[in-house]
């Protein structure tokens, strides 16, 4: 699985460990340091996450939210702020780009998922910094997309095929209010970054979504078919979306997927296969084991990622910037 790399010199470029981990040996001190380090080396740095699809950096001096923006700056990602996003999680913004991880309560488990896949819009790359890391638990569980998309390939050719063929159409209920308290409960205000009813039907009408609203003010929205299994360069092939967060976190699915997940072409999904997605995807799974000061960077189409419970004194505070705005239309 993961491998340590002094700084730069000893990354091997293989897609057969993850996540590569580069341990800072001493000679970077400053911010300023570790920017001109990383573009300096910024190539070899891409090239190794092209291959590994996440990074961990430890013991570099990043020690809050304006020095985590500096440190993510310098890989000269376009831009891609929470406001711009359609995230179902509230969050809190620390900077213009750096804002909390998901703020669901800390017994609640946050499922593997590619960020904002279940949308038209995500970013290419996500970065997370660890400020404060819990007394116990909380580790940010990582998965490679593409082993995953080799391993149901080989459990069930048809399904997975067809998964790729038609794609998949989420179903979401977004409250009138934020609600902290859950995973997914960022407004339809905020989620569609409006101010009236008015305003929310034609934004869904441009995502081309189907809508309905139900009696307590909240919006229940349905995506058109997105993928779900994407071919990247070379053809390599990932399980790109948020299958497993929405069976195994979203209220009522794992009773009944069909609340919340379906073929784009209006078919249901088997228990079986998506057991069977949550049962692989577990065997490949890489928990980090968060240390002050720490900084990971994945790209999003070829890692997912969660959050395990944690408990303890120590509120956990974990940082994320996006990178890198991307259209699946």
């Amino acid at each position: 699985m993961a491998y340590i790399s002094n700084m730069v010199e000893n990354l091997k470029n293989t897609k057969d460990e993850f996540p590569a981990i580069i341990v800072n040996d001493g000679s970077i001190t400053t911010i300023e340091e570790a920017t001109a380090w990383i573009s300096e080396n910024l190539s070899a740095l891409e090239t190794e996450l092209s291959f590994t699809g996440a990074l961990l950096f430890r013991g570099f001096p990043v020690v809050g939210a304006e020095t985590y923006d500096s440190f993510f700056a310098a890989f000269n990602y376009p831009n891609f702020t929470y406001k711009e996003s359609l995230s179902n999680a509230v969050r809190i913004n620390y900077t213009e780009y750096v804002f909390t991880a998901n703020e669901a309560p800390k017994e609640v488990q946050i499922y593997l998922h590619n960020e904002m896949a279940q949308t038209p819009l995500y970013p290419g790359r996500i970065s997370l910094f660890c400020e404060e890391a819990a007394d116990h638990g909380g580790e940010t569980v990582i998965c490679r997309s593409d082993e995953m998309y080799d391993q149901l390939v080989q459990y069930d050719a048809e399904t997975t095929n067809k998964l790729e063929e038609k794609g998949i159409k989420y179903t979401t209920i977004m409250p009138n209010e934020d609600r902290p308290e859950s995973g997914q409960g960022r407004s339809w205000r905020s989620t569609l970054t409006v101010a009236n009813i008015q305003e929310a039907e034609e934004k869904l009408k441009e995502l081309g979504y189907t809508w309905k609203w139900l009696e307590d003010g909240s919006l229940k929205a349905q995506t058109a078919a997105l993928p779900a299994i994407r071919t990247l360069e070379n053809n390599r092939k990932v399980f790109f979306n948020q299958i497993i967060a929405a069976y195994q976190g979203w209220d009522g699915v794992k009773d009944d997927p069909s609340v919340a997940l379906c073929f784009g072409d209006d078919t249901h999904f088997s228990k079986q296969y998506l057991d069977k997605v949550v049962s692989i995807s577990e065997s490949l799974s890489y928990d980090i084991d968060w240390k002050n000061g720490d900084v990971a960077l994945v790209d999003n189409n070829l890692a997912m990622h969660g959050r395990r419970p944690y408990s303890g004194n120590t509120k956990r505070k974990v940082l994320v910037v996006l990178g890198t705005a991307m259209s699946k239309s």
